[in-house]
């Protein structure tokens, strides 16, 4: 069964601020921008930019709702899995946020955003070359695949474990290339310096 994500979920366009953004150190409001949003598709809310500003209830972003990225090379969304007390979404960014999650797991529509079908239908609409943008309507129509919570639920789960799997992979390629290039190197300035030996004897 397929279900268009505006069946699934609110799509709202974020906060448009209408000068440039001013950090104000106890602000009353967070901001999550672009930079916030991870490689591996979450928020991080350690690190918000904080202004003061008449709260907009109305742009408010909490746990479990999803962050869109629709300008750039990556048409990908990112999960709060925190929550960021009050906070919006600053424009372009999209704010998804899940109907029922008995029916849908916020952290399965990100990671079914992410995926192969759902991609190729994100760019295919996407407006613009240089900078790619997607509208907020192509996000709505976009077709999801729901399998039951349970299913979803396993899905996330062995989805995370296959990216941490990928991160100590890297890291332990990362270790080794540094480690080989540690050694080359040794073996680069003992070989210089027999040589240099060789030419003084």
């Amino acid at each position: 069964m397929k279900k268009r994500v505006k069946e699934l979920a609110t799509v709202q366009t974020g906060y448009s601020f209408r000068s440039r953004l001013e950090a104000v150190e106890n602000g009353n409001l967070a901001v999550i921008q672009m930079k916030d949003l991870l490689d591996n598709n979450t928020v991080s809310c350690d690190d918000l930019m904080r202004v003061d500003m008449e709260e907009k209830e109305h742009h408010f972003v909490k746990k479990g709702d999803l962050v869109f990225r629709s300008r750039g090379q990556m048409a990908t969304s990112a999960v709060l899995l925190d929550d960021p007390g009050k906070a919006v979404v600053a424009a372009p960014l999209l704010r998804i946020r899940v109907k029922r999650p008995d029916v849908i797991l916020p952290e399965y529509l990100n990671w079914y955003i992410s995926q192969r079908e759902a991609q190729i239908f994100l760019n295919s609409r996407a407006k613009g070359s240089a900078q790619k943008m997607i509208s907020k309507r192509t996000v709505e129509e976009l077709e999801v695949a729901l399998p039951s919570v349970e299913k979803q639920k396993s899905i996330v789960e062995l989805a995370a474990l296959s990216a941490r799997e990928q991160e100590l992979l890297h890291a332990l390629a990362d270790k080794r290339a540094r480690y080989v290039s540690a050694v080359l190197m040794q073996d680069a300035i003992a070989g210089r310096e027999g040589l240099w030996n060789h030419r003084t004897h």
